[in-house]
């Protein structure tokens, strides 16, 4: 044992002899004869995965993990051949094994806007792109997320429908905003944090709010340590929404762009400056945290954040993969698959966007997957002012994220970093976001080296395929296996019979 343990280590330590081997090995790709019936393709609750690529402790190495009760119980660390007990090996050879993909901004639509998108395809999608978990935003359901009773419906929509596990933000409105008491039924009931809009959301029953809810919403937050999302875009008072040239082309991507400058994420983050300062230590909201979603100005907007947490605020900022992965200078008129908001800029900002991700300034990456009934993107008219916004990407983001950031040198443990650990903090997710012992076994299995050409021939589980911007990419990066809590969910573009992801309420 002493030769084994030099070689190899295993957490927890177990004294295994080296001489059991595993009763039975599994090699990816599977045969076709794999399957397990429910809620697993695997037929074991106990078994280990091994790859000479697994993502963990901060480093990427050979390593065996053993998956007892849904649980990561185990992880043989080098020479991991020795440790292995007689339980069934799923030996995926130098596959990458990492964290699951966890995705704090996603749009779900269920109840009331199902023909948008809904938990069973959304979640069929999330599987499939090695998401183990999703956070469903408060708005573009209907009724919106922004009660206790409102709560109870979206879970109740849920029900016997998740392939992946899914918590729900609560929705910070003008109508709870100054009633404490109606906040806190909200995050009694189970959401893990709020969202809120500084302009114009597109939705009725979601109105936007301004500086002074979003003060009194972090008072009641604070108690509950939990985050306030905030889209943060805002009208200057010098500018009104329809202060456009009636002129101007509305196919034109150039206009789309004028329509939402960067000064309105500017004037955003400028009336924050108050409520940010309420989060540092000794504030009015002090243990509230602020999370800025899909930043794309990386100009004086960053600059402002990045101020805010330099002077002790607690403040941390997502960015998207469609921010990172196209510029403006790239999409073409009409084409209103690309309309989002805060718009898509130039290349410029883009390449900033990667620095500042890089450098550690925009702590983490989301999808928004925000997709819709096809006629409401208008494609066939390609009227980027009327059209509705929001990029369908939830499948895509692991090989997109992957394939653009290799250009720009980005390593397996930012990824895990980017889209697992960071995420799961900000969602409150302990047992999450990582490969320990004691935590979810939630993992995925990627080949970062196989390509693949996203046409009419690859197998898209979204509501609808056609309203994607990355529809024609070659992209890098594909998902061999997906588990959640244990569960072989997806594999070998084939999901699990039974969806027995779980609704995730804070407690």
């Amino acid at each position: 044992m002493a030769t084994a343990a030099a070689k190899g280590r295993l957490l927890p330590l177990l004294a295994v002899a080296a001489a059991l081997a595993a009763a039975l090995l599994y090699r990816a790709p599977f045969s076709k004869s794999l399957g397990g019936e429910g809620c697993s393709l695997l037929p074991h609750d106990h078994f280990w995965i091994a790859s000479e690529r697994v993502v963990t402790l901060g480093r990427v190495g050979p390593a065996a993990v053993e998956v007892k009760g849904g649980l990561i119980n185990a992880i043989a660390i080098g020479d991991y051949r020795s440790f292995l007990l007689r339980r069934p090996v799923v030996d995926y050879g130098d596959a990458v094994i990492m964290p699951g993909l966890i995705d704090v901004h996603a749009h779900l639509d269920e109840p009331g806007r199902a023909e948008w998108e809904g938990f069973s395809t959304g979640t069929r999608a999330a599987a499939a792109g090695g998401i183990t978990t999703l956070v469903d935003m408060p708005l573009n359901s209907y009724p919106s997320t922004v009660s206790e009773e409102t709560l109870k419906l979206k879970v109740d929509a849920a029900k016997d429908k998740l392939y992946v596990d899914v918590g729900f933000w609560g929705g910070l409105v003008p109508e709870n905003a100054f009633n404490p008491s109606a906040l806190e039924s909200l995050l009694n009931a189970g959401v893990l944090g709020l969202k809120s809009f500084m302009c114009p959301s597109g939705i009725n029953d979601f109105p936007m709010t301004n500086s002074t809810h979003i003060e009194e919403g972090l008072v009641t937050l604070a108690k509950y340590k939990r985050p306030l999302l905030i889209h943060a875009e805002r009208i200057p008072d010098d500018q009104n929404e329809d202060g456009l040239d009636s002129e101007l082309d509305p196919k034109a991507y150039t206009t789309y762009l004028k329509s939402r400058p960067p000064a309105w994420e500017e004037a955003a983050i400028r009336d924050l400056q108050r409520a940010m300062k309420d989060t540092e230590i000794g504030g009015r909201s002090e243990g509230a945290h602020i999370h800025i979603v899909h930043l794309s100005d990386s100009k004086t907007s960053l600059g402002l954040l990045k101020d805010a947490k330099q002077n002790g605020a607690r403040v941390s900022i997502e960015t998207c993969p469609h921010y990172l992965a196209f510029s403006a200078e790239e999409v073409p008129d009409g084409d209103t698959r690309f309309k989002c908001a805060p718009p898509i800029r130039d290349s410029t900002n883009r390449d900033n966007l990667w620095e500042a991700l890089l450098d550690g300034h925009i702590d983490m990456l989301s999808s928004d997957h925000s997709p819709s009934a096809p006629d409401l993107k208008l494609m066939e008219e390609g009227d980027f002012l009327r059209a509705w916004g929001g990029i369908s990407s939830l499948q895509f983001v692991l090989p997109v994220t992957w394939s653009y950031g290799k250009k720009n040198g980005i390593s397996l443990n930012q990824l895990a970093s980017w889209w697992s650990e960071r995420p799961a903090m900000l969602a409150g997710l302990n047992k999450k976001g990582a490969i320990l012992p004691g935590y979810h076994a939630d993992i995925v299995v990627w080949k970062p080296e196989a390509q693949f050409h996203l046409d009419d021939s690859h197998a898209v589980y979204h509501k609808h395929r056609n309203i994607s911007a990355y529809l024609g990419q070659q992209l890098s990066g594909k998902v061999l296996s997906t588990f959640v809590g244990g569960n072989l969910v997806f594999a070998e573009d084939k999901h699990a019979k039974a969806a027995c992801g779980a609704p995730i309420l804070a407690k």
